[in-house]
């Protein structure tokens, strides 16, 4: 499964945009690729099974990155009521 592009948070707390995915030039395995929204923005790819996977922490499933806003989504809330 590829995941949406947007942003991500992951379990240990940092955020991150997913800019896309790519192909591992050898194996053809599926790689997200994704970028730090901290520090230098470093640039990162990791295999999208490992990307998308559950984890357990304390005892409990989390996402390893879980979408806070998929590209072309408002950020915060909004309202459809009349100004």
């Amino acid at each position: 499964m590829q995941p949406t592009a947007g942003i991500y948070r992951h379990y240990k707390g940092q955020r991150y945009r997913v800019l896309g995915t790519a192909r591992h030039s050898e194996t053809m395995e599926p790689l997200v690729v994704y970028q730090a929204l901290y520090g230098d923005h470093g640039l990162w790819v990791r295999p999208a099974a490992m990307f998308n996977e559950t984890i357990e922490l304390d005892g409990e499933p989390i996402a390893r990155f879980a979408l806070e806003q998929a590209d072309g989504e408002q950020a915060g809330p909004t309202s459809s009521a009349p100004v």
